[in-house]
């Protein structure tokens, strides 16, 4: 695949600091976007509408990466091509160093959630803080993404629900602002699919239902990407965000892919199993067009992606899947 647009030079500014009573500690984000218009936003060349992606975490064993350090392989592409991305550092961060009897801990699944209704809440604030871009956001375009426990993360904005293990009552936490996702070695179900560690551990897993999961959502998985110490059922795990949810979904095999698809955490990092930077940018630019697509800016760049697939290089390396009905 070609490169879709000129990239644009990125301005990063962090940590944004947004004070939030009754969270353990105040939430920070990384906020990374275009600094000129050159490639950036629905096509107008204004620079002055430039979609959001709201990206998660996930929970490696790195110091840094599981924060808003993390994953520049693709913040920095999408804001070079036209997105604001928001990174917030969640409570599940080994960089904040929260005593482990923190309500929530260890992965504080509701606060990873509500840090990003929180973060749509506060885009005046956020806009203040960086002044390079007042103005400049399209607050009606606003899509999610996230990797790992991040992609759990974005499933339950996106109408993933649960049983909250400590009351019975099934949680509700889906944003009607985002518009789109995209679910990145996501975990799947709940049942019989978990080990007995993660359904004596991480009951919440247990419970997790995609049937009201209606926002349209690329699922990004890895047919090497066992997570065997999360599921008993294998690679196709990480798909059932895309088999057991309502449509408009694609999903997005990476073939050799184990858990981090070829690096997208970090650049030349420890816990990436399977480093490939081939991979990396099929992941970058496949995902690119996919919010391109969803977010209805312009549906050229993923219709031609998909074309494009079967080429030389990409053979036998991606598939996609498409459910194109609303159902």
């Amino acid at each position: 695949m070609s490169e879709p647009i000129s990239p644009a030079p990125v301005l990063s500014v962090a940590p944004v600091v947004l004070p939030a009573p009754g969270r353990a500690v105040d939430l920070e984000v990384r906020v990374s976007a275009p600094v000129t218009a050159t490639g950036a936003g629905t096509g107008t060349g204004t620079g002055t509408d430039l979609p959001v992606i709201l990206l998660s975490h996930g929970q490696g064993y790195s110091n840094n990466l599981s924060s808003l350090n993390g994953y520049a392989p693709l913040a920095n592409y999408w804001a070079a091509h036209g997105f604001v991305v928001i990174q917030p550092t969640h409570l599940s961060s080994r960089t904040l160093s929260l005593d482990p009897a923190t309500p929530g801990a260890p992965l504080f699944w509701r606060s990873r959630a509500e840090d990003m209704t929180r973060i749509l809440d506060r885009l005046d604030e956020i806009e203040a803080a960086v002044p390079q871009l007042s103005g400049r956001l399209d607050r009606d375009r606003v899509a999610v993404a996230g990797h790992s426990m991040g992609g759990y993360t974005a499933s339950l904005l996106l109408g993933a629900r649960l049983t909250d293990p400590h009351d019975g009552t099934e949680v509700n936490l889906a944003e009607p602002r985002i518009k789109a996702g995209v679910l990145l070695a996501a975990p799947g179900r709940g049942g019989d699919a978990v080990t007995e560690f993660v359904a004596k551990n991480y009951a919440f897993f247990s419970t997790t239902d995609f049937s009201g999961m209606t926002t349209p959502a690329l699922v990004v998985a890895g047919d090497k990407d066992t997570s065997a110490h999360l599921t008993v059922a294998g690679p196709d795990w990480h798909a059932d965000p895309y088999l057991l949810a309502p449509g408009p979904k694609s999903l997005l095999t990476l073939f050799g892919a184990e858990h981090g698809l070829g690096g997208v955490s970090g650049y030349d990092v420890a816990e990436t199993t399977d480093e490939n930077p081939g991979r990396v940018a099929a992941v970058q630019r496949l995902t690119w067009a996919y919010l391109r697509h969803a977010l209805g800016i312009e549906d050229a760049s993923w219709s031609a992606a998909q074309k494009n697939l079967p080429d030389s290089k990409q053979k036998n390396v991606v598939a996609i899947r498409n459910i194109m009905c609303w159902r």
